[in-house]
């Protein structure tokens, strides 16, 4: 599997291409207490993911994971519904990325929640919560950045939840590749 990121032609409506993590690689990084359902990322982001946790822990706040790595199959049902819901593929991948295009099936990458604040998980009112100012001052120690902050240069919507890790050279080589 090919840790480089692809190049601009390889993407599909503001979304590169990214290769699959294989499920050998993934770790538990925590559980999503609304589903019950483990989430998981490769092991060296699920070690500094719960650091992380356990960093904002320390300071009272409930940083909690909603989902992590996601396979192909998964994205395409995510895909279709968004399709549905939104009425074209290109309106759609606005919000959730074209299979073989998601930051998730990286396996680096996750979206974050406030555990005392259910009602802002995946949604942007998540950006008026504690657990999101913290993570704007230290995710970057522990590794992690804002995937799509307001106005990237990809054109998807401002999603302040979906983090994605860069504390490790393969992280970065995909991410950032020069």
């Amino acid at each position: 599997m090919s840790l480089v990121a692809p190049a601009a032609a390889e993407e599909r409506f503001g979304h590169r291409r990214y290769a699959e993590a294989s499920p050998e690689g993934l770790a538990a990084a925590g559980l999503y207490r609304s589903t019950g359902r483990v989430v998981q990322l490769r092991a060296s982001a699920a070690t500094a993911f719960q650091a992380m946790v356990a960093a904002a822990g320390a300071e009272g706040l409930s940083l909690i994971p909603i989902s992590g790595f996601r396979p192909l199959v998964y994205q395409r049902g995510l895909f279709k519904r968004a399709v549905r819901r939104y009425g074209s593929e290109r309106k759609a991948a606005r919000w959730v990325a074209p299979p073989g295009h998601s930051e998730h099936h990286t396996g680096w990458t996750l979206d974050l929640g406030d555990g005392d604040r259910p009602a802002t998980d995946i949604d942007t009112a998540f950006e008026n919560t504690p657990v999101f100012a913290w993570l704007v001052k230290n995710a970057a120690a522990h590794g992690f950045e804002l995937s799509f902050p307001k106005g990237n240069p990809q054109g998807v919507n401002y999603e302040p939840w979906h983090w994605r890790f860069v504390g490790d050279a393969d992280a970065r080589g995909v991410f950032h590749p020069d």
